[in-house]
């Protein structure tokens, strides 16, 4: 083993990409890859920091890799789960974290380790340093020193096209975990009030977007400190949204400023939404670019912070729509069905249509009721096994699934699911907006009659073909239960195959992804 890798497993992290493999289990140690050359170790270090104390570094310069380890597994599995939705960028170019098989990094004996132990050290004494500055300034003056809020004030200029919240979610995530959004108009002007989870990530993003375009030659970017120190958020919907809090209702679509916010900034007009059905959806995912539109002039969180000369577009051309389709690939053609990918992909969104391709049956499109719930819906099911296949999901540059003209031949190939009684998502405000978890072998079982045992349901799913490794009922409620198979590719199955399943008394089973093992 090189001496460049971390000295605690058997193997090495970096030689175990070629292909598909199963990733690792939760690890305080995170492995980076494909990282730009010229990335320094205090830019790599920045990509942790609005997690939690980074505890060691190390750098794979030759391989373009790099190990975090993180003060502990809490913080590196906030971390995973942020990143997994919202890809992170160094030097504009996209990196890809995941949990190390490595417990720790030993790397006292290696050479070249003092760049990334000075890095270390600065970022996280500036990290401190803004902690103890929010936390030791007096209550009188608002909590922090002026220019150290964690909350910008956004104005966008020039806005000869509609910018939506997703779009400043997208621009002003590279920079730091953005928690809380609102958007409101005064002196018709469009505005936002964004809350960081660091006022760190609030500087550098300020610094580095001020004066910026969005698309070319339009929507410029006027970025100031707020003299609020944090939000208060009511409603997630295409106004506001608490990204922490996924269980806000909807509202009437009309954000809502607290009255002494009302006072400092005027009251909220209404912005049309860029498009409907955006109402209810709080997780913190990176929404998605009109297709072909590249980040431009963007530097990774924290990374070299010049500006760019000149107004260089953020956005690149305008939008043209947010798009709501998912193209799926690498599908088993003999194994799959339209009823089959509307079960899955519901776990995630309201599905409306779906069409398996004629001519090349292992790909399919499938329409989300929105562009938020194609999102989630790609970033969950993209990579996973299904019918022995690992799938791709991609946002396709369809806006629509057409349905097949009358007397078209089509095999049912087509379906439209809209008026499915099934749709997980229609209640605004639905408990499910606040239980939507990724694959998992223990799936999470509910609507279960009083009559069903245990037995009952283990040799249901033992019975459809499924390996049944444990089960146990909710103690305080028997409508629920969770039952861990042999894997995930089991699960996702078993999901398609029993979700909706007739127990009898007039009780379908309901069947989700679990965020709790047994």
């Amino acid at each position: 083993m090189s001496n460049s890798t971390p000295s605690t497993a058997n193997g090495n992290d970096s030689t175990k990409f070629k292909g598909d493999r199963s990733p690792c289990g939760p690890s305080r140690v995170l492995h980076v890859r494909k990282i730009p050359f010229e990335v320094s170790e205090a830019e790599v270090v920045s990509l942790a920091v609005p997690f939690g104390k980074v505890s060691n570094l190390l750098m794979l310069k030759g391989k373009n890799q790099a190990f975090i380890e993180m003060a502990s597994e809490e913080a590196a599995i906030t971390m995973v789960n942020y990143y997994t939705t919202a890809t992170p960028h160094l030097r504009n170019q996209p990196v890809f974290i995941q949990y190390s098989n490595h417990r720790e990094l030993k790397t006292d004996n290696l050479p070249n380790q003092g760049r990334a132990q000075a890095a270390l050290q600065a970022v996280n004494a500036m990290h401190s340093g803004n902690m103890t500055l929010s936390g030791s300034a007096s209550a009188g003056d608002g909590g922090l020193m002026p220019g150290q809020s964690p909350v910008l004030r956004i104005i966008v200029e020039n806005l000869f096209y509609p910018v939506s919240l997703e779009v400043l979610h997208q621009i002003f995530s590279k920079f730091g975990t953005v928690l809380k959004i609102i958007t409101f108009t005064k002196n018709n002007q469009f505005q936002a009030l964004l809350q960081y989870a660091d006022p760190m990530n609030a500087h550098h993003a300020k610094v580095t977007l001020d004066g910026q375009n969005i698309y070319n030659a339009c929507c410029t970017l006027r970025v100031e400190f707020s003299k609020l120190t944090s939000l208060n958020v009511k409603y997630n919907n295409d106004k506001s949204r608490d990204f922490t809090r996924l269980d806000l209702p909807s509202g009437d679509g009309q954000a809502t400023l607290d009255p002494g916010m009302t006072a400092a900034f005027g009251a909220p007009g209404i912005i049309s939404s860029p498009y409907p059905g955006a109402a209810g959806f709080g997780p913190a995912i990176g929404f998605p670019q009109p297709a072909g539109l590249p980040m431009q002039s963007m530097p990774g969180a924290l990374g070299p912070l010049t500006i760019p000369t000149g107004r260089m577009a953020i956005h690149g051309m305008a939008p043209t729509a947010l798009h709501s389709v998912l193209l799926v690939s690498n599908l088993n053609p003999d194994s799959i069905s339209p009823h089959g990918l509307f079960i899955l992909f519901g776990v995630y969104g309201d599905v409306h249509r779906v069409k398996i391709l004629f001519n090349k049956k292992e790909n399919a499109l499938i329409q989300m009721a929105d562009a938020t719930q194609a999102q989630l819906a790609m970033s969950h099911l993209n990579g996973q096994r299904l019918h022995g296949k690992v799938i791709r999901v991609t946002i396709s540059k369809h806006q629509t699934v057409q349905l097949p003209r009358e007397g078209q031949e089509d095999q049912g190939l087509t379906k439209d699911f809209s008026g499915s009684p099934l749709h997980r998502f229609k209640k605004p405000g639905s408990k499910n907006f606040q239980n939507i978890f990724p694959p998992s072998a223990t799936l999470h079982l509910s609507n279960i009659p009083p009559s069903i045992t245990d037995d009952i349901l283990k040799d249901l799913f033992s019975g459809t073909g499924y390996t049944v490794k444990a089960f146990k009922f909710f103690q305080k409620d028997r409508k629920m239960a969770l039952i861990q198979l042999g894997s995930v590719e089991e699960a996702i199955q078993a999901l398609i195959d029993l979700h909706n399943h007739d127990l009898g008394e007039n009780h379908h089973l309901r069947v989700s992804f679990s965020k709790s093992t047994i």
